[in-house]
């Protein structure tokens, strides 16, 4: 049974119209494009007058962008980047159903979108991911070589997160989703900031903590937070971490309004 209904387990996919999609304090531009084998995928642009940097953000699995709106316009004020969110094939207002080789083509996709509208100052594209978004986030990175990739509360592979959760399943045999971070992030060389809470019940700490020392990155930080689940906002201070090392990547050059 767990083989059968998989994808339904690993990508519950919330779709339009659930969720706020026309917020009218946020300025968002709606990005139509899709992945090499054509599935039609949509995303929302915050544009910033002079962005320090561009950042691709690859949300959770039980979210879509609409659901992010808050997370995407304080990341756009605070680190004064402009944002390109996406949805997986099959999530929000993406067509298809999601698989694992699917979602990170979907990943490579949006990359490429974002490299486009950074023009010139594509090595500023920085890869931001969470949860199961970290994953497509590290496969896009490495594929990549992005100059910096952001993780937070994400794994080493799903088999290692499903074992646990389903223990008393063959789930490591059983699984054809893999997901295997771990195994990709030895080749990316860029740099890392990754952060985990240490009361995460889903992807415990040391899933973070494990994936983060097999990163070959010789530039790269961990950061625990104290208390903090799988699903609670990162405190204030996070955000001048965030900051700093997008403004080392970026370099404080952008080309105003894109």
């Amino acid at each position: 049974m767990l083989s059968l209904l998989e994808n339904k387990l690993i990508f519950p996919a919330p779709r339009y119209p659930s969720g706020d999609w026309d917020p009218d304090w946020l300025a968002v531009e709606d990005v139509d494009f899709a992945a090499a084998d054509g599935t039609a995928l949509h995303g929302w642009y915050l544009k910033h007058p002079r962005p320090q940097a561009y950042l691709l953000y690859c949300h959770g699995n039980g979210e879509h962008v609409a659901d992010t709106a808050r997370r995407l316009e304080k990341l756009r004020r605070t680190l004064d980047v402009a944002v390109f969110a996406f949805d997986y094939r099959g999530y929000g207002r993406s067509a298809g159903s999601p698989h694992e080789a699917g979602i990170l083509a979907d990943g490579v996709a949006a990359h490429a979108w974002l490299c486009q509208r950074a023009g010139p100052a594509t090595r500023q594209v920085v890869v931001m991911g969470r949860s199961i978004g970290g994953a497509v986030a590290v496969d896009v990175a490495t594929r990549q070589q992005s100059p910096g990739l952001i993780l937070e509360n994400t794994f080493t592979t799903l088999p290692d997160v499903a074992s646990r959760l389903h223990w008393w399943a063959p789930v490591r045999w059983l699984m054809r989703t893999r997901l295997d971070s771990v195994a990709k992030i030895v080749d990316y060389q860029g740099a890392l900031l990754q952060s985990h809470g240490t009361a995460d019940t889903l992807i415990p700490l040391d899933h973070g903590q494990r994936l983060f020392h097999a990163a070959a990155a010789a530039d790269k930080r961990f950061l625990a937070f104290d208390g903090l689940g799988h699903n609670d906002g990162p405190p204030d201070e996070y955000y001048q971490e965030l900051r700093d090392f997008v403004a080392r990547i970026g370099d404080g050059v952008g080309s105003p309004g894109r």
